[in-house]
Formats: C-alpha cells, sequence, structure tokens
C-alpha cells in the first residue's frame, strides 16, 4: 500500500462560464491545486476530446505540477483497471447528482481500499433528481461516502430528500444507508475581490456616471423563471420613494446574463422610467465589469426567492468588495449574511403544502414549476424597503457593515479554505469503519447486470468447457503479417501486445476456462480483462471454436 496520496475525479471541473456551477467548478480546482494536499491529480474524463482540452489546460496553468508528471489525464474506460492498480486517497466530483453512488459501486467491486468519494451540491430542486438522489440509497454505501453541502439549508434538504424516498420506497436506513452530510461553503478569491481604495472606487463611480448618486446593485438572471423574481424590487423603490427617498439621489442597477428569449432589460427599464428612477441594466457582464459594479456601488441587494439557489456566489462577490448585503432569509444566503452586522435578512414566506405543483412538475418544464412555487414565496417588500432606506441613509452604517462583510469572507468563504476543510473531511473519512466485506458484496438495485438480463438475445453463453483455437487471422496478427483493426474506445481496453499473447496460448485447442487462465496468469488480469479479451478476439475472428477437436494442452 503506498503513503502517497492520489485524488482522483470523474470531472474536468475546469469549464467554460461566468456565473454559478462553472465558476465554483473552476475556482475550486484553482485553490485545491494551490492548497496541494495531495501527490497526484487523476482525471478520468469522457472522452478523448476533453481528455486532449484538458491535458493542454493543465500544461498551460500548471506548468510545474505538469512538468512533475503530478498529474494523470484518461478517458472513463480506463478508470476499472486503475482503480485495480492504485491506491487512492480519495475521489472528489465536481456535483453529487450523477455519478457519486455508481462510482462507489465500482469503487465497491474493484479497488483494493474503500476510499472516500465526495460530492458537492449544486441546486438540488429539479423534479428528476429524485431518481438521481433514491441511487444514493444502497446497500454498499458506506462511512466513507460523503455529500458535501453548501449550507446548512441544503443539509436539511437532503436529509428530506432522503426521509421521502425511504418513505415512499419502503427503504430501511439500516439496510439502506445514504451518504455522510458534511457543510462545506464555496468561496471566492479574496486577492482579485478586494474592496476598493479611494481612488478606484471614484474611477469606477465616474465611469457608471454616478455623480452623487448612491447604487443599488442587484446581481441576477435577467429572468423572472430563473433564480429570481425582480418585481418586488420595483415594489421595494417605490416605498422608498413614498417614505421620502428622493428619485435622483439613488440608482438600481440590474446585472446579469440576458435569456435568450423575453425583454427582461426592456421590462426592467420601463418600470423604473415609471417610477421617475435612474434605472440601470448591464447584460451579461464580464468579469471586469462585474467587479468595477461592484466597486461603484453603495449596497448589495439579492431578493431571492426560487428554489433554483442553494448557496450565493453572488453575496459572497459583493461581502469581498466590502459591499453591505441586503439578500432574502432564504436557503444559503442565511449562511453568508449576519443579520445587523454585514447586512440584513428580509424575512420570507412560503407555502406549508404545493399539491397542485407537486404533480404538475414532472409533466412541465422545469423553470415553469420553478417560477410556480417562487411566485408563492413571499420576500417582505416593507421590510426590504426599510433595511435598504437605512442603508442609503447612513453612510458610516454601509462602510461598518461592508468592512464586517469583508472580514468574514476572508475568515471563512475563500476557496483556498473550501479546498483545506474538503482535505480535512477525506482525511476524517478514512477514520470512519467499513465493513468492506460487506461493500464489496452488495449489488446496486439501479445497475443493471446486462449478462443475466439479456442473455436471452444471443443464441448461447461463453461456455468454459468449449474448445478454442486460433483462426488463420489469429496467426496471421501474432506473426504480425495482419493488425487487428480497434475502435477508440476498445483500445483502451484491449491491448495488442496481450492479444498476441492470448492467441498464442491457443495456437493448438483449448478449453476457455485453462485459456483464460494462462492469460490472466501471464497478464495479471482480473476475470472480466481476460473474458473482453477472449470473445472480443473471437468476434474478430481471431480465435475460432473447435468442435469436434480433442482438447491439446501441450502449448
Amino acid at each position: 500500500m503506498s503513503d502517497r496520496k492520489i485524488w482522483g475525479t470523474l470531472d474536468p471541473f475546469l469549464e467554460g462560464g461566468r456565473m454559478g456551477r462553472t465558476v465554483a467548478n473552476r475556482e475550486f480546482l484553482r485553490a485545491l491545486l494551490r492548497v496541494d494536499p495531495c501527490d497526484e491529480y487523476h482525471f478520468f474524463v469522457a472522452d478523448r476530446a476533453q481528455q486532449r482540452a484538458l491535458s493542454r489546460n493543465l500544461e498551460r496553468q500548471w506548468p510545474e505540477l505538469w512538468s512533475a508528471n503530478r498529474f494523470v489525464v484518461s478517458t472513463r474506460a480506463r478508470l476499472p483497471r486503475a482503480l485495480k492498480t492504485t491506491d487512492f486517497h480519495c475521489f472528489h466530483l465536481s456535483d453529487c447528482i450523477t455519478s457519486q453512488p455508481h462510482l462507489a459501486r465500482m469503487r465497491n467491486a474493484l479497488s483494493g481500499r474503500i476510499f472516500p468519494i465526495t460530492g458537492v451540491t449544486h441546486s438540488l430542486s429539479y423534479v428528476r433528481y429524485g431518481r438521481e438522489l433514491a441511487a444514493h440509497l444502497w446497500p454498499g454505501c458506506t462511512a466513507r461516502d460523503c455529500i458535501a453541502a453548501t449550507s446548512t439549508t441544503a443539509v436539511e434538504v437532503l436529509r428530506r430528500w432522503f426521509a421521502h424516498l425511504r418513505d415512499g420506497l419502503g427503504l430501511g436506513e439500516t439496510t439502506y444507508p445514504g451518504p455522510r452530510l458534511e457543510v462545506v461553503p464555496l468561496g471566492v478569491d479574496c486577492r482579485a475581490m478586494r474592496p476598493p481604495d479611494d481612488e478606484a472606487r471614484a474611477k469606477a463611480r465616474r465611469r457608471w456616471k454616478l455623480g452623487r448618486r448612491r447604487m443599488i446593485l442587484v446581481f441576477a438572471r435577467l429572468s423572472h423563471q430563473s433564480k429570481m423574481d425582480l418585481l418586488p424590487v420595483m415594489h421595494m423603490v417605490r416605498r422608498l420613494l413614498a417614505a421620502g427617498v428622493e428619485a435622483d439621489s439613488m440608482r438600481l442597477c440590474f446585472a446579469g446574463a440576458k435569456e435568450e428569449k423575453g425583454n427582461s432589460a426592456e421590462t426592467l427599464l420601463n418600470l423604473g422610467r415609471n417610477l421617475g428612477l435612474d434605472c440601470q441594466v448591464v447584460e451579461n457582464p464580464d468579469e471586469g465589469t462585474k467587479a468595477d459594479l461592484y466597486r461603484a456601488a453603495d449596497v448589495f441587494l439579492s431578493p431571492v426567492d426560487n428554489l433554483q439557489e442553494t448557496f450565493g456566489l453572488t453575496v459572497l462577490e459583493a461581502g469581498a468588495f466590502g459591499l453591505p448585503c441586503v439578500v432574502s432569509d432564504f436557503d444559503g444566503y442565511r449562511d453568508l449574511v449576519v443579520h445587523g452586522e454585514t447586512g440584513f435578512l428580509t424575512p420570507t414566506l412560503g407555502p406549508a403544502a404545493t399539491p397542485d405543483v407537486d404533480v404538475l412538475a414532472p409533466l412541465i418544464f422545469d423553470s415553469h414549476y420553478h417560477m410556480l412555487l417562487a411566485q408563492q414565496t413571499v420576500v417582505d417588500v416593507a421590510a426590504m424597503a426599510e433595511q435598504v432606506r437605512r442603508l442609503l441613509d447612513d453612510e458610516t452604517l454601509r462602510r461598518d457593515m461592508g468592512r464586517a462583510s469583508r472580514r468574514r469572507v476572508e475568515q471563512r468563504f475563500t476557496w483556498d479554505a473550501m479546498a483545506a476543510r474538503l482535505a480535512e473531511v477525506w482525511n476524517g473519512l478514512w477514520r470512519e469503519p467499513v465493513d468492506e466485506d460487506a461493500a464489496r458484496e452488495a449489488r446496486h438495485p439501479l445497475h443493471v447486470p446486462y449478462g443475466r438480463v439479456f442473455g436471452g438475445y444471443p443464441t448461447a453463453a461463453l461456455d468454459p468447457e468449449s474448445l478454442l483455437c486460433w483462426s488463420a487471422a489469429g496467426e496471421a496478427v501474432y506473426r504480425g503479417r495482419e493488425f487487428p483493426v480497434m475502435y477508440p474506445q476498445v483500445g483502451q481496453l484491449v491491448d495488442a501486445e496481450r492479444l498476441k499473447r492470448l492467441v498464442f496460448f491457443a495456437r493448438k485447442p483449448l478449453t476457455v476456462a485453462k485459456l483464460m487462465e494462462k492469460f490472466m496468469r501471464s497478464e495479471t488480469l482480473g476475470t472480466d480483462d481476460a473474458r473482453f479479451h477472449v470473445l472480443w478476439a473471437l468476434k474478430q475472428d481471431l480465435l475460432e471454436s473447435v468442435p469436434d477437436a480433442g482438447e491439446s494442452d501441450t502449448n
């Protein structure tokens, strides 16, 4: 057993995009490699194109680690062999939904060690996730399987998800255990995001032509169906104006990703004009523009009401830039803002039950049922208006809360802190006791045993007692006169030199059982790998059945 810590993943993490999950994945990997808790980093990605792209990115961004051979980039076809031959310290996945329990099944079956597997939460509200989360509940789930939930609310949601699934499917917790749940918040890069000095702030405000106006900044996807309904913000402004705040003393700025369809920007601008308000919409801002808006702003506002939101990276970004935040008392937001210290939490109200949406959700688009749920989630407009008014009126309060917000982000919500926290989790999971024999024997009920279920399709199954011998084509391949054609995926499983030795062992008739025994002993292969080589050689006419020949074992 090696003392080297080898980290593995099924995901590239380096993805395009400027918001949400893609940012979180990219920045986590950068932080992980800064903290550098492991000796090697192994990536098993979907295909060769992704393998080439990731290899180029890793070599360009981390040339020292690359030249030291601390990265291994393979496709997932190589994963079974790697699990058999490599002592992994852990595997970490960019989400907990798509692959985690299935990787655990493969680990149990193939690896010499039951190593920790972790996956991160993002959105948890999609109706199809019931099927995906149910896969976590299976007899082979161990105490070293863990979901890294980004907030305390995410932990509670997962507990309720699993309780609902167990109740509906009749699964006992002892027989069908679920993964461990740990809170591991996302973060921001406090070196790249920092409060502006007086000169930088003045420059940003001149660029946006603010004059003496105080800017209320809202970062959101510009759609009423995704993440946040922005109309309550306009109702809040109406209350501010009614309370005596002058329209020309403030600017309301909406910034974020524009939906492909719809006219949200035009609608927001028209609503602002109706109120006589200086209103601005910045669509699809790049990183430089985002930073400039944060530097120019006075108050950050995020009245989120959509179940798709689980954490709230923009709240942390605003805090890193030293802004006081007024946000919904909703989901993971309440972990990020300390009410009365770094900003204000605005009370929210939601339905106790949603029977009509519950039965409709599987039959409509995700955005539609999320919108129907959000339209029943109330953000207290009067409270939000009062909180924003206090900050607009009191420069000292804005400054003090902004400084406190920055300190809190520095202390608790950096990417490096997340990476270090996960390293602690991986080490801690190794201390959890595991019944390895029981884990290896467990079968996942959602994994199809294709050979058994579809065993009636072929005429017969491979018989260990049937006789095989090399064919004319097999002998030609062995002697180098012909070369087998392999599809790219097969080429990662069938080794050409091994194939030559396989057909050589069968130069005279030999039973399948004895042929596989010789081949496995020679190549240090498992049964599945050896069987695949034999069947593939038969498929390509390199081996042939010998029904009438007497067995010869003079090889």
